[in-house]
């Protein structure tokens, strides 16, 4: 029951904090908010309906036959082509098929073409006047000007003859941001791609092209790439935090609890291993192993638990001689049941105190090995890369601008925070106050 009236005291003093209120308000909407970055920024639609049936890109993988079309991949629906395909429009090659990205490498002649069952090519002067398309015949090399008549064929191009076009009802619904963190457009209405500015500069502007804050350095959203790097490194963040903590509190409950050698052979064999440098074992293992998310994650699990651990061992140092450790231990309840109900909620203060901090040092550490280029490998997005961008193309300012802030806008929340909750849990603070 005190134990209840204390928490309740100790979250009241938080609140009447106005300065880690607010940013803990602010952090937690924001981080909620990124949470769903799949229905904030994709290339898929979120809801699709072509002639009444409904799909849902954002959820299901769609091939491109399941809106008529040949192909048995997942369609582009930022394309051209695509957007043409739902229409019902004529879809031909371009008159020099040197010019079409899909002829590129490729010897293909009419005879590729003729076991198709669905498809028929023709010489120009074996057509009706009705169904020749000179302007738009491709011309195939050493080979006479052809021309199909037909919907569809079995082919890696798409040929649709204006008769076989009919109008669909076509109804979508879009994400904000019409891009992932990955996707590379291949046209831009503004002319540039890649470093385009979100607003007009030497360079022409990317704002017509939907990229509210330009593209990087490949063509790739910035914002887009900002909303999915701030869920990934807030996700990485509070897990190693989390981790870090119960691996923390059952080292040093242990070494605490029992004391003596137990004590003594924990805390040498802690600052043998915490002797060891994190940056050269990272790339040590990066040599052997490919680097991805759940391995950074393994590797800094290895050194996060030492501080909180320091802590934890030094509160059950103290409350081990306490009397109702004495007393628990005279009635007969187990060490596990000693350490778990009675000295560990006792013990939660620098663990409930220094969360705030485990995250920061978390989210730091990420950011800093993928700007080294020893984190996450391209194109996973990272707030890191980003900011390394920035560096290396200082004149992008709408990439290290929106970046900065948003990382220093976070940082700053949660040391806020932090010192919100301290100075509500931290039993000196409150015997000032």
């Amino acid at each position: 029951m005190k134990l209840g009236r204390d928490l309740s005291h100790k979250i009241a003093k938080f609140k009447s904090d106005v300065r880690a209120r607010i940013s803990l308000n602010l952090l937690m909407v924001v981080f909620l908010a990124s949470l769903p970055a799949e229905l904030l920024c994709n290339v898929r639609p979120i809801l699709l309906v072509l002639d009444g049936k409904p799909y849902f890109p954002i959820l299901v993988k769609y091939s491109e036959k399941d809106f008529g079309g040949v192909s048995p991949s997942e369609p582009d629906y930022k394309s051209e082509y695509f957007q043409q395909l739902l229409k019902g429009e004529p879809i031909r090659l371009a008159d020099d098929p040197s010019q079409d990205p899909d002829f590129e490498g490729m010897d293909l002649s009419p005879d590729d073409f003729e076991d198709s069952e669905e498809s028929i090519y023709l010489p120009l002067d074996e057509l009706d006047d009705d169904n020749k398309q000179s302007s738009h015949t491709p011309q195939l090399v050493d080979q006479k000007p052809f021309e199909v008549k037909t919907k569809k064929m079995n082919s890696p191009f798409h040929f649709y003859s204006k008769s076989d076009s009919q109008t669909r009802i076509i109804w979508e619904i879009w994400p904000p941001v019409r891009y992932d963190y990955k996707y590379i457009p291949t046209t831009s209405k503004s002319g540039v791609i890649a470093l385009a500015a979100p607003y007009e500069t030497e360079a022409p502007s990317s704002w017509e092209d939907g990229h509210y804050l330009g593209t990087d350095d490949r063509g790739r959203d910035v914002l887009a790439r900002l909303i999915y790097g701030f869920r990934v490194s807030m996700v990485f963040g509070l897990a190693l935090a989390v981790t870090g903590t119960i691996l923390g509190c059952l080292i040093g409950s242990i070494q605490g609890y029992f004391g003596g050698w137990v004590d003594l052979i924990g805390q040498r064999l802690t600052e043998i291993w915490g002797s060891m440098p994190r940056l050269y074992l990272l790339i040590i293992l990066s040599s052997f192993f490919v680097p991805s998310t759940l391995l950074l994650f393994l590797i800094l699990n290895l050194t996060a638990w030492m501080g909180i651990s320091a802590y934890i061992r030094a509160e059950f140092l103290k409350a081990r001689n306490l009397e109702y450790v004495k007393g628990a231990r005279a009635m007969g309840v187990s060490n596990f049941e000693i350490i778990r109900r009675h000295i560990l909620p006792n013990s939660l203060t620098p663990v409930i105190t220094f969360f705030p901090f485990e995250v920061t040092a978390g989210i730091l550490a990420l950011v800093s090995l993928d700007y080294l280029n020893l984190g996450v490998p391209s194109p996973a997005p990272s707030m890191g890369e980003l900011l390394a961008q920035g560096k290396s193309n200082l004149q992008a300012t709408w990439i290290i601008l929106p970046t900065f802030i948003l990382l220093t806008g976070t940082l700053t929340l949660l040391t806020f925070i932090g010192d919100g909750i301290r100075n509500a849990f931290d039993p000196r603070k409150s015997i000032k106050s």
